[in-house]
């Protein structure tokens, strides 16, 4: 299945529209992962530990995205735009959505 930003497909021609679809992903940072973190950033180093639950938070929301478009019959999603958020009281889980329009192309 494409997936893509763009409005289009170079090359492909879009034959129907279904219609929204949504893929969202929450996760929660643990202590131990915030202390490592904290480490990080005091000494000036990128947190590999974030970086990586963002990447999969990311990975979750598409596949949700991905399957959802699938189920309505479509091959491609376009127009997709990928949206992340921090929420709870202390900030401590991390949100990631992507939403895009399903459609089937030639």
């Amino acid at each position: 299945m494409i997936i893509t930003t763009t409005p289009s497909i170079e090359g492909k021609r879009i034959r129907q529209y279904y219609g929204i679809v949504t893929g969202e992903a929450i996760l929660g940072a643990n202590l131990f992962k915030d202390l490592f973190a904290s480490i990080s950033d005091l000494v000036g180093g990128r947190s590999a530990t974030y970086e990586r639950e963002l990447q999969r938070a990311r990975d979750i929301a598409l596949q949700e995205l991905r399957e959802r478009a699938q189920e309505m019959g479509a091959n491609a999603v376009v127009g997709v735009d990928l949206d992340y958020e921090v929420l709870g009281k202390t900030n401590g889980m991390l949100m990631v959505s992507a939403s895009g329009t399903a459609v089937s192309v030639e």
